[in-house]
């Protein structure tokens, strides 16, 4: 059974409480987090923000163009993907990857990952991230899968 849970930030503190409280439910046993919205929604932000909370000392930043930011400076160790620039053949070499990023106790990321062609069927926190019309975000927590029910759960 799938579990949803939104709330809307309305500045960047709030976002900051938000990704801290994320951090703290997920940095024992971690996860595996696709990340949607456009450009420029904040996915990236959030994933700098979780890190921020975890004490990452890396700077974080996008994935975008090197496909893979890894940071292990935390407790528990943050792998951050971006699909966005992959095409089809591209998203086919890393899909066993992505299925190893996926287990064990690390945090994984993975923005634009509307791209991976339904290739991540494990159990995984979806995290929608739109604009509201006052500038403000709205982060859209679903979890697929029983594992994460648990974070949705201590994020209400």
């Amino acid at each position: 059974m799938n579990k949803n849970f939104v709330q809307k930030c309305n500045t960047l503190e709030d976002t900051k409480e938000l990704a801290k409280k994320f951090a703290g439910l997920v940095c024992e046993k971690g996860c595996f987090v696709n990340l949607f919205g456009e450009i420029g929604a904040g996915k990236t932000a959030f994933v700098r923000l979780v890190a921020e909370a975890l004490c990452v000392k890396e700077k974080v930043t996008s994935p975008s163009f090197v496909i893979l930011n890894e940071y292990h400076s935390a407790s528990i160790p943050v792998y951050h993907f971006d699909l966005y620039r992959l095409e089809n053949v591209g998203i086919s070499t890393i899909t066993e990857e992505l299925r190893e990023y996926s287990e064990g106790k690390k945090i994984t990321f993975v923005e634009w990952a509307e791209f991976s062609q339904g290739e991540l069927p494990f159990e995984r926190i979806e995290i929608n991230v739109t604009y509201d019309d006052d500038d403000s975000r709205i982060y859209e927590f679903k979890s697929i899968g029983n594992k994460n029910e648990y974070v949705i759960e201590g994020l209400k």
